[in-house]
């Protein structure tokens, strides 16, 4: 599958991607407030596309859990003072915008936005569904128990995370299909750490493959999660760089067409091993 934009090409056979992850957000769990002023935020992206990252993805309001929703007017503020002057230092570079909101969606696709990342699955907002029709942009299905504000909040149950999570994402798929929505259009990501305990998201990323098995492409977003710091004792976001990045490179091994980073210099270097071991002879 290929996704040919507006702003450069997304060809799945030289998966994986790497999306490097850009909050300009005050309150982001891992980088809250530290690219919240535009400088900073396109000194970042410029850095990171230095690094080897394929992707920006540019978040407005946080979905961390706990968070409270953001205006729509406030988080289309934050994207129009930043996302400009990004595309414009990097024409050529795709940019996904983080959000649930069909109207920051429009806005962003307007200022150089080729697809949207939605954690709702296109749920939160029922305009999300005709505004990918009519833009024709790609859309990241994602799947989250409740809202990011009450996501972890009372006991977290599932029948059978895989196959929960899984068939919501695969209903996800026909919705949007029956609306008008191209399957080529789409892809899906199981949402590491949205409404999911310790088990359920080890389990997910264990049997990843069981989303790539669907034929659309898959994004993983692991880096920094708090998952990974009750495993290795890191309390701290950004010192769960190890563990990140073997989420990555299982995430890469199990067939993941697109991993969501942090830190991406560290990631590239890592899915460059392990691709040079792949095809050693």
């Amino acid at each position: 599958m290929i996704w040919e934009l507006r702003h450069g090409v997304v060809d799945f056979s030289t998966a994986p991607f790497l999306m490097g992850v850009l909050n300009v957000t005050p309150d982001s769990f891992s980088d809250g407030g530290a690219f919240l002023r535009v400088d900073d935020a396109v000194a970042r992206a410029r850095e990171m596309i230095a690094e080897g990252a394929d992707i920006l993805d540019v978040g407005a309001e946080s979905t961390r859990p706990g968070a409270a929703e953001v205006p729509t007017a406030e988080q289309i503020s934050r994207v129009e003072t930043v996302l400009p002057r990004i595309r414009a230092e990097h024409p050529a570079v795709p940019i996904s915008i983080d959000t649930r909101s069909a109207r920051v969606a429009r806005r962003a696709i307007e200022l150089g936005a080729d697809i949207v990342n939605d954690v709702s699955a296109a749920t939160a907002d029922n305009a999300m569904v005709e505004a990918v029709r009519e833009t024709g942009v790609p859309l990241i299905l994602m799947h989250m128990r409740k809202t990011p504000e009450s996501m972890q909040v009372g006991e977290i149950e599932y029948d059978d995370v895989i196959e929960d999570v899984l068939g919501f994402l695969t209903d996800r798929v026909a919705a949007l299909a029956d609306a008008g929505v191209g399957r080529e259009q789409l892809a899906i990501d199981p949402g590491i750490g949205f409404g999911k305990t310790v088990e359920h998201n080890l389990s997910l990323m264990r049997h990843l493959d069981r989303f790539v098995a669907t034929g659309l492409p898959v994004l993983v977003g692991a880096s920094r999660k708090s998952f990974i710091g009750k495993i290795s004792g890191q309390d701290e976001p950004a010192d769960r760089l190890i563990g990140s990045v073997a989420c990555a490179v299982w995430a890469a091994m199990a067939g993941v067409q697109m991993i969501r980073v942090h830190d991406v210099a560290q990631t590239r270097d890592a899915l460059r091993m392990v691709s040079s071991i792949r095809n050693a002879p």
